[in-house]
């Protein structure tokens, strides 16, 4: 978790030991010089663009920090579904616009597991600067929804249209996972418990930012009765050496 590595430099590491944070108050004094809780209370998610707000990111109702974890408690409150979208922020240069945790090319790694909720997933991604989709692309890792199986994909332009490269594990979140992805010149690789998933050469070329972005409604909604946890043990990125 902490430490260079052979061709990259590590530039943020976070084990949530600096105590907890109830639910509403994240990311608080303790966290606040490393941390923004993304999205705002209200803002739809990608289902919610489409269905009118009824699913969306939440972070007051969503977040805490809990025995030495960020926690995602996923649920239903009103008849509107909700998640949350952190992130982390980066030591970096960028300018335009100025961003706290964009990077241009990245290993970013965690330790997480979420209960397997249907309905609910992870879309732990790199999300260009420019917001310009698919054209300048977008990573996703740890993918999935939290009853299936964890994967890794890569979008990219084609022709004006977002083409994407799906890599799969045979693992699902219910156990405590490393995932890692490499973003390098050329090329994009996935490593679930440090076993190489895939690699793709479509990687994007201009500036990305880290969110991990966490929602539902993507391959079907959850009952309105689920619930249950999405937990993130810890976070380290590195640029290259």
């Amino acid at each position: 978790m902490t430490g260079d590595l052979p061709g990259w430099k590590q530039v943020f590491v976070e084990d949530f030991s600096a105590g907890d944070v109830p639910v509403g108050g994240f990311p608080g004094p303790l966290y606040s010089s490393r941390w923004s809780a993304g999205y705002k209370d209200g803002t739809p998610d990608t289902a919610g663009q489409k269905n009118g707000g009824k699913t969306g990111y939440y972070p007051s109702k969503v977040l805490s920090v809990r025995n030495g974890t960020l926690d995602w408690y996923l649920h239903t409150e009103n008849g509107i579904i909700m998640g949350a979208a952190p992130t982390p922020k980066i030591p970096n240069a960028s300018s335009n616009p100025p961003r706290a945790n964009s990077l241009l090319y990245g290993r970013y790694s965690v330790r997480y597991r979420a209960d397997a909720i249907p309905g609910f997933k992870t879309a732990w991604l790199l999300w260009p600067d420019s917001g310009v989709w698919p054209r300048d692309g977008e990573v996703d890792f740890p993918e999935g929804d939290l009853a299936k199986i964890i994967y890794g994909a890569v979008h990219y332009d084609r022709n004006g249209a977002d083409a994407f490269e799906k890599f799969d594990s045979d693992q699902s979140v219910t156990s405590w996972h490393v995932a890692t992805m490499e973003w390098s010149p050329g090329r994009v690789e996935f490593f679930l418990d440090g076993r190489s998933l895939g690699v793709s050469n479509k990687a994007p070329t201009t500036p990305m930012h880290l969110i991990l972005q966490t929602e539902s409604c993507l391959t079907g909604c959850p009952a309105p009765t689920a619930q249950g946890h999405v937990s993130l043990d810890w976070i380290s990125i590195w640029v290259p050496a």
